[in-house]
């Protein structure tokens, strides 16, 4: 090889290489290379050594297992300490009120979020990777909750009717539904975090890539709209019935309207209130957030200052306003999540996995790379699991991560999982200590932190525009899921837009772009010909090239796009041969039938006695006609004669086809049967097929498939384009050749002959 290097101007530089090489297919290549010998061992070594346990394999498993123990010992006091509680002190203002107002989503009384904020967190703090995320309630999640909760143990199996008063007999059944919905959450979360444990044990981390973004943030924008219709009646002050399953964002938004008379004018002005005010902060947040050393807690303060303004007015008693109620201060006893809701819940808990998961591994990716380091998807399946399982026995729901904690913790200069750990323990200080002061918190604020948290969700029905202008299929992914997670619920709606999006890959694989390629000149590069002016194709040869793997679902459709593209159909060739030596044949045999009524004519008149001398001439005038016939007609029935000769001629000047297999990933016996009835047809009409750019995987798969128990198959594959085209030139100039000499020698014959 050898490289020249040019200067055409002061300012460029042009590289250029000049490679010469023999013309390599397949087996002339795999000739000249040596393959490395690889040593296989039997499946019971292999077994050994993937049990056998040392002192260094223990410890790396150990420290997979527990990633604390890894940063931990080399934790930069002086360089981290300072941002971690910084970013732990402002994380944790958040955790406390979003943990209060999402145990609303979830169906379960507020000092369960409390719960749900502290046990799972702390716990990450030990098994998680990332180091930036914030793990806790999540919006989303807590409605799947709430949905299967209030499925469980509805307002009818306790004769509960959602009315504006209330006695002492109310109180009681609203005391045991919510028990019931309370074992319910802890029995989908145990479940989950067992779902989650064994995925990541059985390494599936990679089962969050079929939750492609477009489904993602359709999914999360409609979760965003049943969050909101479900917070509208805490907004309001109104009771209602909650509504899960297909349609329930229409229930709720009817039977919010059917009661909108009875609105509590205090709650709705608390609640507007503490609305602008989350908003005004936000938005502070979001203009100064360089020239801010930390965000406006403004979420604690509405907290704080509703909860001093509730029980300074009496505004339950006095207004009838709804409030939080009785906050134990401890914790519960453990107990074991009822196993008989189980079989009930076990589709609810996979797709609340698989959406926690995805979640996390998303956000956690997203700082990883910001910040330079790596998250294993599969620990996290493991973290989660354990957070999640773990906490059940002490009543929790199901956590995940925090989307707007985790900008929070990372801005504000969190460095390490020792932020979480910092919320977590002021979390555990309002359950252990001042919990009981937030009793009087109207629920309407709770309400209000919630749909303000939506902001950036809704914010998201900008990718509609996007995806229009990018891909129009994402936009199908995306329009899908929203559309079926609103109308169908968020359990059928995961499940409609999963199965939406694979079905968009089989069918982006199924319908591929197929093209035909041509020469740039003077280089060995391919690019499409309808694209590119410059780009030139070489007479009499075809490069065709299909941008998918070839499998069952396409080998019809690019068998019909060879055809099309080329503009050489087999089938069609042949019949037309056909057809054209049909008619030949019945003209021969019309000159046979001619030739034979001229000559018993002939003798008819012999026999009648013409005259013999006039006879005599006209037989010989006739005899002189018909042996002209005679003679035309054993030139059309001589198979050397140029008429005949036409119908084994190819009806087009493209005499090689060149198949580009660059793109191939992957080729199954359908795939396999159909190249090799493509090499078939096409060599009954005198074109030869090639086959170039195939990968290892795919000769292997070839090779598996028997497509080469001829030896000559071999022949057909080439490593580039550009190595079969010159084989096809070479070809064409030596049957060119050897087709003059063949013509040469029967215009001899025949010569000879006459």
């Amino acid at each position: 090889m050898e490289d020249v290097s040019e200067h055409e101007d002061c300012s460029t530089q042009t590289l250029k290489y000049c490679v010469e090489r023999p013309v390599f297919n397949h087996e002339s290549l795999e000739e000249s290379l040596h393959v490395k010998e690889k040593k296989s061992q039997p499946l019971i070594q292999k077994l050994a050594h993937y049990f056998r346990c040392s002192a260094k394999k223990a410890k790396s498993h150990l420290y997979s297992f527990l990633p604390i123990l890894k940063w931990l010992p080399r934790y930069p006091v002086k360089e981290y300490m300072l941002g971690d509680i910084i970013s732990g002190l402002s994380t944790g203002v958040m955790q406390l009120p979003q943990g209060l107002a999402y145990a609303l989503l979830a169906a379960v009384p507020p000092v369960f979020g409390l719960y749900s904020s502290f046990y799972p967190v702390f716990l990450y703090t030990f098994f998680g990777t990332s180091r930036h995320i914030s793990i806790g309630t999540f919006a989303v999640i807590s409605l799947m909750i709430g949905g299967v909760a209030v499925r469980m143990a509805p307002d009818e199996m306790f004769n509960i009717m959602e009315t504006n008063s209330t006695n002492d007999t109310d109180l009681k059944k609203y005391a045991a539904r919510d028990d019931m919905r309370v074992k319910v959450a802890a029995a989908v979360t145990l479940l989950t975090g067992l779902i989650q444990l064994c995925l990541g044990i059985l390494r599936f981390g990679f089962v969050a890539i079929y939750l492609t973004e477009p489904l993602v943030r359709g999914f999360t924008t409609a979760a965003a709209v049943h969050v909101f219709t479900s917070q509208l009646k805490y907004l309001l002050g109104i009771k209602t019935k909650r509504y899960s399953g297909p349609l329930s964002v229409i229930y709720s938004i009817i039977a919010v309207l059917s009661d909108i008379t009875e609105t509590n004018i205090a709650a709705l002005i608390v609640g507007a209130i503490c609305i602008v005010l989350l908003l005004c902060a936000k938005e502070i947040n979001d203009r100064f957030k360089t020239k801010l050393p930390v965000p406006i807690p403004m979420e604690i303060i509405v907290v704080i200052i509703g909860t001093g303004v509730s029980s300074g007015m009496n505004l339950s008693g006095s207004y009838g306003v709804q409030v939080v109620g009785n906050i134990p201060t401890g914790f519960r006893p453990p107990s074991v999540p009822d196993l008989s809701f189980l079989p009930a819940v076990f589709m609810d808990a996979v797709a609340i996995a698989i959406v926690g998961f995805s979640m996390t591994i998303s956000m956690a990716k997203i700082f990883a790379l910001k910040h330079g380091y790596t998250v294993n998807g599969s620990q996290e399946l493991i973290a989660l699991g354990i957070c999640n399982s773990a906490s059940s026995f002490f009543q929790t729901f199901v956590i995940t991560c925090s989307m707007s904690r985790s900008l929070v913790q990372e801005s504000t200069g969190g460095k390490t999982q020792i932020a979480g750990l910092l919320s977590s323990f002021m979390v555990l200080l309002v359950i252990l200590v001042i919990g009981y002061l937030f009793e009087p918190l109207p629920q309407t604020v709770l309400a209000a932190i919630v749909m303000v948290n939506l902001k950036g969700m809704f914010k998201q029905f900008a990718d509609i525009a996007y995806f229009w202008r990018t891909s129009k299929i994402e936009l199908t992914i995306w329009l899908i899921a929203f559309l079926a997670s609103v109308i169908l619920g968020l359990d059928y709606g995961l499940l409609v837009a999963v199965a939406f999006a694979v079905i968009t890959v089989v069918y982006r694989t199924q319908s591929p772009q197929y093209r035909i390629l041509g020469q740039i000149p003077n280089t060995d590069m391919y690019c499409d010909v309808d694209k590119y002016e410059e780009v030139k194709e070489f007479p009499g040869i075809k490069i065709f090239q299909a941008n998918s793997s070839l499998y069952f679902a396409n080998s019809d459709l690019y068998v019909s796009a060879l055809r099309k593209k080329t503009g050489i159909d087999p089938c069609a060739v042949l019949t037309a041969r056909k057809k054209a030596m049909k008619r030949h044949v019945k003209r021969m045999n019309a000159v046979k039938e001619q030739k034979t009524t001229t000559v018993l004519k002939l003798r008819n008149d012999v026999q009648t006695g013409v005259q013999h001398e006039l006879m005599n001439n006209e037989i010989s005038s006739e005899l002189a006609v018909n042996g002209k016939n005679v003679s035309r007609d054993s030139k059309l029935l001589d198979p050397s004669s140029k008429e005949l000769e036409l119908f084994m001629q190819p009806s087009t000047d493209v005499h090689s086809i060149i198949l580009d297999l660059t793109p191939v990933n992957f080729i199954d016996s359908v795939g396999a049967k159909t190249l090799i009835s493509i090499i078939k047809e096409y060599e009954e009409i005198n074109v030869s097929m090639y086959m170039a750019g195939c990968s290892g995987p795919v000769v292997e798969d070839l090779n598996r498939l028997n497509f080469f128990e001829k030896a000559n198959k071999r022949d057909l594959i080439f490593h580039s384009i550009h190595d079969a085209v010159l084989s096809c030139q070479f070809k064409a100039s030596v049957t060119g050749r050897h087709h003059v000499e063949d013509q040469g020698l029967v215009d001899a014959d025949r010569e000879s002959q006459v």
